[in-house]
């Protein structure tokens, strides 16, 4: 990491208390040495798991649910086509297709394959696996493919013609990397990616944003835009609505941080808001954001707010602006989006969705609320394309809800009133007769009150003899709404297993200050949050520690490696997922120095002592009497390094402990690349959930 003299020396200093680390030849990816020992223990979890009579119909049954006809095809609008990528057992890496949404109304639309992943692999010798692709409109013909290798992050940039299917012979394409591309016309575009030494950021991202013509070497592209080495990532966003065309350029300064800028003319202007607020535009219309409270002239709008005012005044510096949404200790803003004239706001009510619109006028936005399914998860997106003149859909959106016993299902929605039509449903993937799902609240050590949700099985009793598992995430303002699995459903409901999912601080569940309380010097907030909510189920009898399992993934991974280290009593299986444990070097392995403005930087003696408090890597002892872990992680995760789950696996076997690892040897942070790989995965983690909490 690039350093000031000052935070070098303390980084000096920290490194010479720290004692070497015997298992630091784990980070060496694809280091022979690593990997034979990434086999070995593949080995030897996955004889002792796939032998368990439950596996095999366990791994059937998941991959049948993954790989269902009736899933609903998750659509993104480009002019007349929707576009979706779909896996199924015939395309294990996908279709990337399209139909119009006539067509998609029919219970089983016509699709036209537009890139065909498994053929291309094949044809190309390449791992191919989905990164997504950006369409210049109106015509969208013109798209820039991303394709990774195995799943990482790092992804090659093709430019293909959606009308030909091909890819374009020399065309824009880029060498993979972590990149950033949005395209400014039709022979132009910006990127960001890796382009030699001091292009990217101590995070592994682009630090430089160039213009690029087609038909010129991408060393002569024009830098246009740079961030500092410390910065987490730069990046652009062209919005190309007609009379209010806008490029903006930003810095992250951090992981809630930035700092945005407007080109006018070849200048760039810096856009006067608070550093931690999120900026979109409404053609002549400003929406921020809020993450901390705000002073604008003589109205102070407190954090978690949704504002709005005129763009151009706002800009020649005027601070006229009111607020669309308000929060309060219950309810918070989850996401927002935009028709021709309104603003959609999807609000949580205690941890439950609901729906307002705000109509543009004149004079300002008028409110209504919308009559939506409730309790459950909510989703909106706008199926508005700003880019076509007269467009049919302006004022149409797609809705979808669901909670944990109503399987998904989608709507197209209209501003005009709340009469929708239902477009897909879902069948029941598991029989949710006798079942129930109740939220309740545990008391935290500092007296919080921290929602849960739990999920019965037909016929269960709060008996303390229930298999329990405790999911949780707490990290980086991401809220755990209701959710329907088949996978749960199938392998664990059907079982006789209760589901609960907590609502802990660090999450985004009651807006920024939930988040804003769990964060570095009060990360341990998250744990406490977790091990209240597990004790809760102890004591209401819903389960008793023999009986419970802990799981968690990546930040998540992190939450559950923290609390089993601090209670191990408490717990008799313990799940942790592509998951960070080293928090002495997770900010020098891959994307992990992003992440400092949660945790905090160890190379800080004083935030380094907090941080070492609950860092699994450095607490994990000899001679304490842990549950049995399954650690899981993937070789070609570019984002959490899968040392971490290598080195504390590996410290805790010479430290004596029982515990299992598997290690998918693709599929990315995500774990796996395709159905197949998730089911096998997903079996082993209920063959071992029943193995060590069964009765």
């Amino acid at each position: 990491m690039s350093q000031t003299p000052a935070s070098s020396a303390a980084a000096s200093a920290a490194s010479a208390a720290a004692p070497a680390d015997p298992f630091a030849w784990l980070e060496d990816v694809q280091g022979e040495r690593a990997l034979a020992w990434v086999r070995e223990r593949n080995a030897a979890s996955q004889k002792e798991l796939t032998a368990r009579p439950e596996f095999a119909p366990t791994r059937s049954q998941l991959l049948e649910v993954l790989n269902a006809k009736d899933r609903i095809p998750a659509v993104s609008r480009r002019g007349d086509w929707l576009y979706n990528l779909w896996q199924d057992e015939h395309h294990k890496r996908g279709l990337w297709r399209r139909t119009t949404l006539a067509e998609y109304r029919k219970a089983e639309p016509a699709w036209e394959t537009v890139i065909d992943l498994d053929a291309l692999g094949a044809t190309e010798k390449e791992n191919w696996v989905w990164g997504g692709a950006a369409v210049l409109g109106p015509d969208y013909r013109r798209c820039l493919v991303s394709l990774s290798r195995g799943g990482a992050d790092a992804k090659v940039v093709r430019e293909f013609d959606a009308v030909t299917k091909q890819f374009v012979k020399d065309g824009f394409t880029l060498p993979e990397a972590k990149s950033d591309v949005d395209w400014l016309d039709d022979d132009t575009i910006y990127v960001g990616t890796d382009f030699g030494p001091g292009s990217l950021t101590d995070s592994g991202y682009p630090r430089v944003i160039k213009r690029w013509k087609r038909g010129t070497p991408l060393a002569d592209a024009v830098t246009v835009f740079e961030g500092e080495t410390r910065d987490v990532a730069v990046s652009v966003s062209v919005d190309r609505t007609p009379g209010f065309e806008r490029i903006v350029f930003a810095r992250a300064i951090d992981f809630y941080n930035s700092h945005q800028f407007l080109l006018n003319g070849d200048k760039l202007v810096r856009i006067d808001v608070p550093d931690d607020a999120s900026v979109s535009f409404l053609r002549d219309t400003i929406l921020l954001h809020l993450r901390s409270d705000f002073q604008a002239g003589t109205d102070k709008f407190p954090s978690g707010s949704l504002l709005y005012g005129d763009a151009a005044a706002y800009l020649r510096g005027e601070r006229k602006l009111r607020a669309l949404f308000t929060p309060t200790p219950t309810r918070s803003l989850a996401g927002y989006t935009t028709t021709r004239d309104h603003v959609l706001l999807n609000v949580l009510d205690n941890v439950a969705g609901k729906l307002e619109q705000w109509k543009k006028g004149a004079d300002g936005f008028t409110r209504r609320e919308i009559a939506a399914p409730f309790p459950g998860a909510l989703g909106i997106s706008s199926m508005h394309d700003p880019l076509l003149k007269n467009d049919p859909l302006a004022e149409r959106y797609l809705l979808t809800y669901t909670d944990f016993l109503t399987p998904d299902s989608l709507y197209l929605a209209s501003t005009a009133n709340d009469q929708r039509e239902l477009l897909k449903a879902r069948n029941g993937l598991f029989d949710a007769k006798g079942m129930r799902a109740e939220q309740r609240f545990a008391t935290s050590k500092d007296g919080t009150r921290v929602p849960y949700f739990v999920v019965w099985p037909q016929g269960a009793k709060a008996d303390g003899s229930n298999p329990t598992l405790l999911y949780g995430y707490g990290g980086f303002e991401i809220s755990l709404k209701p959710w329907y699995s088949g996978t749960f459903g199938r392998a664990w409901y059907q079982r006789g297993g209760v589901l609960v999912v907590a609502n802990i601080r660090g999450g985004g569940e009651f807006g920024p200050a939930w988040h804003q309380s769990a964060v570095k010097a009060n990360k341990q907030h998250s744990y406490d949050d977790f091990i209240a909510v597990a004790e809760d189920l102890v004591a209401q009898k819903i389960t008793a520690p023999r009986h419970l399992g802990i799981m968690g993934g990546s930040n998540g991974g992190l939450l559950v490696g923290a609390t089993f280290t601090q209670r191990p009593e408490l717990f008799n299986a313990v799940v942790c997922q592509v998951p960070l444990l080293d928090m002495r070097r997770f900010h020098t392995l891959l994307a992990g120095a992003s992440w400092m403005a949660e945790y905090g930087n160890p190379d800080d003696p004083a935030e380094w002592a907090f941080i070492s408090k609950y860092s699994p890597y450095q607490n994990v002892r000899k001679g304490v009497k842990y549950p049995k872990v399954l650690f899981t992680t993937s070789t070609r995760d570019d984002r959490v390094h899968p040392a971490h789950a290598r080195k504390m696996a590996a410290l805790m076997l010479s430290q004596g402990h029982e515990l299992l690892y598997y290690e998918n040897i693709e599929g990315g942070h995500g774990g796996a690349a395709d159905n197949e790989q998730r089911a096998h995965l997903q079996a082993l983690e209920y063959s071992y959930l029943w193995q060590q909490l069964g009765r």
